[in-house]
């Protein structure tokens, strides 16, 4: 038996609860991984949009450098050109050769990834504006000829500047507005213009550019917000199932053994592997110990020819039950004719038919009920925890069993049973002992074989 319940334990089915904190453990960890992962990349494209949007503040800023340069020198030429006054052509040199700001918007933009066409275009605008700073010298050289100025004092590359031999030709008047007309004239403010159309195609296509990333950056966002937003549900989701089955799996079934603890009766089957375990577990002290409140499963005498419980045992059963006050079902059964079978077929073979018989008592019932013999050919079961509106299954078991005997295949001869039945709902009693022993007296009066009841009115039920 007890090789059966260790058996019984290993066949227990059920969600472990240690397998499922592990699955829970992992799931929730890669959740938070994949959540980390999504929160730093929504970061990283936050840093993308912001530098998309810095380097194109520094872009800008670097035009405005380029430009500014441009027209700074374009602004000192002229004015040194109409005036005469050192102190401009000093401030087109400091600006060439000392703060150089079109060469220092080019310079920082040279590391930077701004996109190779912006940067050519600032390229050929600085390339324009040196190109346009020897026809400003020839007119601050033109207009310092004009003016009579002495050449020592201006820098290097106005002393050695050489002007046309046209031009030297002219008086200082026509010097003077050749001067002025190559730096206010036509073909001056066409090369201006070619700069300023590089610096405009140089912003267009650095519009252009960043547009394009920061579209992408945000497409990506939203697309990883989404992806975040996923992922925050999921985990929520999986919070409320680790809930549930702490509930299903924990809470409830411990619930459930608490109360049948209250109730003094075995646990339920439920929950997790674990408690499915324990309870079994509990079931089968339980019942030991219910075995050693009785007494009688561990001390009753069984009959030596039949195997099951004999008088003796019997009667320490019927005071057991007279102290359980549960309801149940007496029988008393005879095995009808018996005495011909012995005296025809001798006694080994009556022997074999009262086997046979406690056999078919044993098979038909349950295993919490009680068959015994307690005469030659005379049994008695207790059926415990069971009512009167179950008689039918009580009729159908003494027919299947009177089948069996009325039909032998085994050689031995035929018998049949007869069955007088009393229900008790308050334990065993010396009344209902008395009882079905009249509900039998009823059977034989009416041709054995069969299964009565009996009433309070004495009739059969």
């Amino acid at each position: 038996m007890e090789k059966n319940e260790k058996n019984e334990k290993r066949s227990v089915r059920g969600i472990r609860i240690r397998s499922v904190n592990i699955i829970m453990i992992l799931v929730s960890c890669v959740l938070y991984l994949l959540l980390i992962t999504a929160t730093i990349h929504v970061s990283r494209k936050y840093e993308d949009v912001h530098r998309s949007m810095d380097d194109y503040i520094e872009f800008e800023d670097s035009e405005a450098l380029l430009s500014e340069g441009s027209a700074y020198l374009t602004e000192q030429v002229r004015l040194y050109v109409i005036t005469l006054e050192p102190q401009y052509m000093e401030n087109y040199f400091t600006e060439v050769h000392e703060i150089g700001r079109r060469e220092q918007a080019l310079e920082r933009l040279k590391e930077s990834d701004y996109g190779q066409e912006a940067y050519r275009y600032l390229e050929e605008a600085l390339d324009n504006s040196n190109r346009l700073m020897s026809s400003e010298m020839y007119a601050m050289k033109l207009a310092a000829t004009a003016g009579g100025k002495d050449m020592e004092a201006f820098p290097e590359e106005i002393q050695t500047m050489a002007l046309q031999e046209e031009d030297l030709n002219l008086s200082q008047e026509e010097q003077q507005k050749k001067a002025q007309m190559l730096v206010f004239g036509d073909e001056y403010q066409l090369a201006k213009d070619r700069i300023t159309d590089a610096v405009e195609g140089a912003m267009s296509s650095m519009h252009e550019l960043t547009h394009e990333r920061m579209l992408g950056n945000a497409d990506e966002l939203e697309l990883t917000m989404k992806r975040q937003g996923l992922l925050v549900s999921v985990l929520f989701v999986e919070t409320i199932i680790t809930f549930v089955m702490i509930l299903m799996l924990i809470i409830k079934p411990l619930q459930v053994y608490i109360r049948c603890i209250k109730e003094d009766k075995m646990m339920e089957i439920t929950g997790s592997y674990e408690f499915k375990y324990l309870a079994l577990t509990y079931n089968d002290i339980y019942e030991v110990n219910t075995a050693n409140e009785a007494m009688l499963r561990y001390q009753a005498e069984h009959d030596p020819l039949t195997g099951i419980i004999n008088r003796g045992a019997f009667e320490q059963l019927k005071r057991l039950f007279q102290i359980k006050l549960i309801p149940l079902a007496f029988l008393i059964v005879d095995v009808d004719k018996f005495k011909q079978v012995n005296d025809g077929y001798g006694h080994e073979v009556g022997d074999l038919v009262l086997k046979k018989v406690a056999e078919l008592l044993q098979d038909s019932f349950r295993a919490t009920d009680y068959p015994a013999r307690i005469g030659g050919d005379e049994f008695a079961v207790i059926l415990t925890n069971l009512t009167e509106d179950q008689k039918d299954v009580v009729e159908r078991k003494v027919q299947e069993m009177n089948d069996q005997l009325t039909h032998p295949k085994d050689g031995l001869p035929q018998v049949s049973l007869s069955v007088g039945a009393a229900f008790s709902e308050k334990g065993f009693t010396e009344e209902l002992y008395r009882q079905a022993d009249q509900a039998l007296y009823e059977v034989k009066e009416h041709g054995r074989c069969g299964c009565r009841f009996y009433k309070e009115d004495g009739t059969e039920a």
